[in-house]
């Protein structure tokens, strides 16, 4: 039995021009960041700027690179990781954007901490919330209020560092169990002053974040807040039970400055809360008005191309035209498939490869 493509009208709306928290797309489809280890000593190799190009070339309306360290001590551990920092690394990331928007793409740098994720080096350990022993990591360090405004000046040298470069936007990474998700999250957040207890309250420094960065930048420059409910060692983590705790946590995001909010899930056509079929980007944008971006497991089969179901091109479209989001981001199906847009479009399956592991070896 011959299948039926999702080309034209289902693959349609994902592939049309819009206006994004005020940057004009080409289309609706986001490049999710993705570390890649291709920086040495902080600072983007030439092959970098190759490899967002090649994708902006291919119908990405949005690159929200990997993720970036803030240049802090604490921040992370890696040597290949990028960071966002004045000299070297500036002028290569001049480059990376050059590159896109010869392309007719935008970019937006993600400004990242890695919090406990942070191996225990140079004498430093890791710096988190509460210093709590989670399994298979040693305790961190418990941070201070000094500490924390260390980390509130990374953040907005990080930003400024951003906007001159030339980045069309910035994203604050505080998902997935890194330090600012874990502010939010009460496993790890078991903070008694004002940055622990309720959920408001978690989000406090996370908020701060968004507020140092935005100080830094032109009103109407777009800062984008990245959140998820699972952390990458927990599946099943919460940051809020109900929509009325995540109205909580994103109501500080926008009071601080946010323009739009990233919600990313495993599975993009899972309900985030029981009673409602709405996904955690549906959430975000009825809660705050934001516009709002969705991301998981979107794409990663040539399945998806296939009209039917909740989980395929024709239930992800259903919910985008019905305005319950407003961008869809794709990650892993993009390592091995660049041009996976264009190819989509015309409905050219065998021209696509099914995302495999061994995929996140490639770089091209």
């Amino acid at each position: 039995m011959t299948a039926t493509l999702a080309t034209d009208p289902p693959m349609a709306p994902l592939l049309e021009p819009v206006t994004f928290a005020g940057m004009p797309l080409v289309s609706r489809i986001v490049m999710a960041p993705m570390t890649r280890n291709h920086a040495p000593g902080g600072v983007p190799a030439p092959a970098v700027a190759n490899y967002y190009r090649r994708r902006a070339e291919n119908g990405i309306g949005l690159i929200i690179t990997e993720g970036v360290l803030v240049g802090h001590l604490s921040a992370s551990h890696e040597d290949t990781v990028p960071r966002m920092t004045a000299g070297p690394a500036e002028v290569s990331w001049r480059r990376v954007i050059d590159g896109v928007h010869d392309a007719g793409g935008r970019i937006a740098a993600q400004l990242w901490h890695l919090g406990s994720l942070r191996e225990p080096v140079d004498g430093l350990p890791a710096w988190t919330p509460s210093g709590v022993h989670e399994p298979r990591r040693p305790a961190g360090h418990a941070m201070t209020v000094a500490d924390i405004d260390e980390l509130l000046e990374a953040y907005a040298e990080a930003a400024r560092v951003a906007a001159r470069a030339g980045f069309d936007a910035v994203e604050i990474h505080a998902a997935h169990g890194y330090l600012l998700d874990e502010f939010l999250w009460p496993y790890t957040n078991r903070r008694a002053d004002a940055f622990g207890g309720s959920p408001a309250r978690r989000a406090g420094f996370p908020a701060a974040v968004v507020r140092a960065v935005r100080s830094q930048l032109p009103a109407d420059y777009p800062v984008i807040v990245r959140f998820s409910q699972f952390k990458e060692r927990a599946f099943d983590a919460r940051i809020a039970d109900t929509p009325a705790e995540l109205a909580e946590i994103l109501t500080a995001f926008a009071d601080a400055g946010a323009s739009a909010l990233h919600a990313s899930q495993r599975r993009f056509w899972e309900p985030a809360f029981a009673g409602s079929p709405l996904n955690l980007a549906g959430w975000a944008k009825r809660l705050t008005g934001l516009p709002s971006i969705t991301v998981g497991s979107v794409g990663l089969t040539r399945d998806f191309l296939r009209v039917g179901g909740p989980e395929t091109v024709s239930g992800l479209v259903e919910r985008l035209t019905g305005g319950e989001f407003d961008l869809v981001a794709l990650g892993r199906i993009l390592l091995a498939n660049p041009g996976w847009a264009t190819h989509a479009a015309a409905g050219r399956l065998e021209a696509i490869a099914d995302y495999r592991k061994s995929h996140e070896e490639l770089y091209y």
